[in-house]
């Protein structure tokens, strides 16, 4: 049954182009990602990184997401990929969907930290230019859920509510094949949007750096999740104090945010003049040189 007014779900997830499916979820992803490293770069070279650091640091960073996301989501969901005669290869069907957002921020912090290291930026500027951009992706890969039709909240009423098509595996075998619910990836790609304006506004109003802006992503996100979390219909299996792991990662993250920007603002109360490590890359007052096979390094004399 289909209903006049409602979200209707996609038939398809993929395209076949010849002996090759090019799955939505994947596109979105990297539409998302693309989206990120293109506004991060932009915002952290009028900071004073050198042009290209971004993509260098992007390098690390995604497969660390990608991998950390990943296993979140398995370990999250051992009932998906873990019983007797279960293809354990499944566990790494990233197209299938399954990327765990907590997992991709931890794992992939993990990446951007040792790829600022190397290449000489702090690792909080870089995430502060990253705070909105990421708010961005994760919006364009909720796009991505909606396809798979794999993100959706409580049964609702309401003239916005998504249908499920009732053969979907997570669709509940407890109620009828009419039921809409609530379009949680839509409530989500709402929120991320609305917060990564919210960041450019405060931006430009006060300034947010020493990890400020990474603050305010945690707790925007953090919050909003935890919310959502509340009313998703999801078999998360994982559950500490009869509470799922990813409400309380959620509040845990709001937390972690609300910490970092109360602490960098009494620690650092003066401007960031530069992105860079003490005693790497450009500092304002030094005259620039360029080379040609790498970024513009400080004058030989005052290594």
């Amino acid at each position: 049954m289909r209903f006049p007014i409602s979200i209707p779900s996609p038939d398809i997830s993929y395209l076949q182009l010849g002996p090759f499916q090019i799955h939505f979820y994947a596109l979105f992803i990297i539409t998302g990602i693309v989206i990120a490293i293109a506004l991060t770069a932009r915002r952290l070279t009028r900071r004073g990184a050198s042009p290209g650091i971004v993509l260098d640091i992007a390098l690390w960073a995604v497969p660390f997401g990608i991998i950390g996301g990943r296993f979140y989501h398995v370990i999250t969901h051992p009932g998906d990929y873990f019983y007797p005669g279960a293809n354990l290869w499944r566990t790494l069907y990233v197209w299938e969907g399954g990327l765990a957002i907590f997992g991709a921020i931890i794992v992939g912090s993990i990446g951007i930290f040792i790829a600022c290291r190397r290449s000489g930026i702090r690792f909080l500027s870089f995430a502060d230019a990253l705070a909105p951009g990421m708010l961005l992706a994760q919006a364009f890969g909720r796009l991505g859920n909606y396809f798979n039709q794999e993100l959706f909240g409580t049964p609702t009423t309401l003239p916005w509510g998504l249908q499920i098509d009732s053969s979907q595996p997570a669709f509940p075998a407890d109620l009828p094949a009419n039921t809409l619910f609530h379009p949680l990836f839509l409530y989500e790609i709402l929120w991320n949007l609305a917060g990564a304006a919210l960041i450019l506004l405060v931006e430009r109003r006060t300034p947010l750096r020493w990890g400020q802006a990474l603050g305010l992503y945690l707790i925007i996100y953090g919050v909003g999740r935890a919310w959502f979390e509340s009313f998703r219909l999801d078999p998360t299996e994982l559950l500490i104090a009869g509470m799922k792991i990813n409400m309380l990662t959620a509040l845990l993250t709001a937390l972690v945010g609300l910490t970092l920007v109360l602490v960098q603002r009494r620690r650092h109360p003066e401007p960031e003049l530069s992105p860079y490590l003490p005693n790497r890359g450009i500092r304002p007052s030094d005259p620039v040189t360029q080379s040609v096979s790498g970024p513009a390094r400080r004058p030989a004399t005052d290594s």
